[in-house]
């Protein structure tokens, strides 16, 4: 399955029902008065973080995921049915951004993490709400909510426990096939891996861990060389690096160089990355060449204050001893703390609404409630209109647009719906 990390999708909630207008019509039941449901509420979208994916490949066969819209109300109060949920399965530690604010919406880092991205609009209300002691027989229903729309980003960011870094050759693929059921691209020539691969370790008497190949990292990937920063922020995300340089293949100033760069890179995407406990892994200790290196690269980089560990992925010799140094260290190790983590959407409290001026006779008006009050009136029935030019006045607005001093025949654009000023007198 291909690797995809990055992916720009649209979301939309349903559609509230609209409400009802019924009467009671029922043998020896005099003045049955208005029996109109209330139409159900359309259907969210909602994202929920699951361990079966770890990629955003397949979300990108459909652009727009949709809920449900809401039923129409019934005669005798009867509600609409609601509109099903639709629930959009993404990798766990996939961040979600509005694309045209770019704002982070959450950061769904936990197995199972839901959040309601798209809320599904409200039922409109039926005929049998509107009865009072004066309006005995109304006939005013709403039309249902419309659902909300948006283009999200979705940005992955692999939750490992352990994550292989070096440059290309170094064995990082060959390890990840050796320890794990992981099956990456293993060749002898750089850039065989493109895309990170994740594999299962287990030992006995200590829990399963996930190890990441993290590939592309060469001199100048924070700048966008080779596969520039498309996998260095990937390692944010892992608890414990596995820093593998070859030492087989290559002189002991270029294994010293190696290492060097990769940590410089690091350090330039983002310092903190340096704060993580990191194990230096010299691979290819099969070949003659490594084990007469061995010595003084140990040497040298305990002076740098890390460990390093040698193996042969290939002949598996090291391997114990690594595993073992791996399962010490994340065993005293706390999870990774994500930040600006949030599965609950906030909404803050505004205006009811804002008035802007867009050339002469021209206005345009803004705000969550008054666009869902047009969105909810029945315009082609003179009950509801007189309805929504009472809810419109308590509003303030037409007190507004005396004070922006609008004429009477001025256009008001209000959601979908444009209006004369005048039109607003009751």
């Amino acid at each position: 399955m291909k690797f995809v990390d990055e992916l720009v999708l649209d979301v939309e909630s349903g559609k509230g029902g609209g409400g009802m207008v019924s009467f009671r019509r029922e043998k020896y039941v005099p003045f049955g008065g208005p029996s109109g449901g209330d139409g159900g509420k359309g259907g969210d979208v909602v994202l929920q973080a699951s361990r079966d994916f770890n990629t955003l490949f397949e979300l990108g066969f459909r652009r727009l995921y949709k809920g449900e819209d809401g039923e129409k109300g019934m005669a005798k109060d009867m509600i609409g049915a609601s509109g099903k949920d639709y629930i959009l399965k993404v990798p766990v530690g996939t961040l979600v951004f509005n694309q045209e604010t770019a704002e982070l919406l959450c950061d769904l880092a936990q197995d199972d993490a839901r959040f309601i991205v798209a809320r599904g609009g409200r039922g409109g209300r039926g005929n049998a709400r509107f009865a009072n002691s004066v309006r005995r027989a109304p006939r005013i229903a709403e039309k249902g909510e419309p659902g909300e729309r948006l283009r999200l980003r979705l940005e992955l960011k692999l939750l490992a426990d352990v994550g292989l870094v070096g440059q290309p050759n170094a064995g990082k693929s060959t390890l990840l096939a050796s320890v794990s059921n992981a099956r990456p691209k293993i060749a002898d020539y750089p850039f065989t891996t493109l895309a990170p691969s994740l594999g299962i370790v287990k030992r006995e008497d200590f829990p399963a861990f996930c190890m990441a190949d993290l590939p592309g990292i060469i001199e100048g990937a924070h700048a966008g060389t080779g596969l520039g920063t498309h996998f260095l922020k990937h390692i944010e995300r892992t608890r414990l690096l596995l820093h593998l340089v070859d030492l087989g293949t290559v002189e002991l100033s270029e294994a010293r160089k190696a290492f060097t760069v990769i940590l410089q890179e690091m350090r330039e995407y983002d310092p903190a990355m340096l704060d993580k406990p990191m194990i230096v892994v010299a691979t290819k200790m099969d070949l003659p060449s490594a084990r007469e290196n061995w010595p003084a690269f140990r040497t040298w980089i305990k002076r740098k204050g890390y460990t390093a560990v040698a193996i042969s992925a290939a002949s598996h010799d090291g391997l114990p001893k690594l595993l073992a140094k791996v399962t010490e260290t994340l065993s005293g190790m706390k999870p990774v703390e994500v930040r600006g983590s949030t599965q609950e959407k906030l909404f803050e409290f505004l205006p009811s609404f804002g008035l802007k001026y867009l050339g002469p006779g021209k206005w345009q008006v803004s705000g969550r409630e008054i666009e869902r009050l047009v969105a909810m009136t029945d315009f082609g029935n003179d009950e509801s209109i007189q309805l929504f030019k009472k809810k419109i006045q308590k509003f303030g607005f037409i007190e507004e647009l005396s004070r922006a001093e609008a004429g009477k025949e001025d256009l008001v654009s209000i959601g979908e719906m444009e209006f004369e000023v005048g039109e607003f007198d009751l």
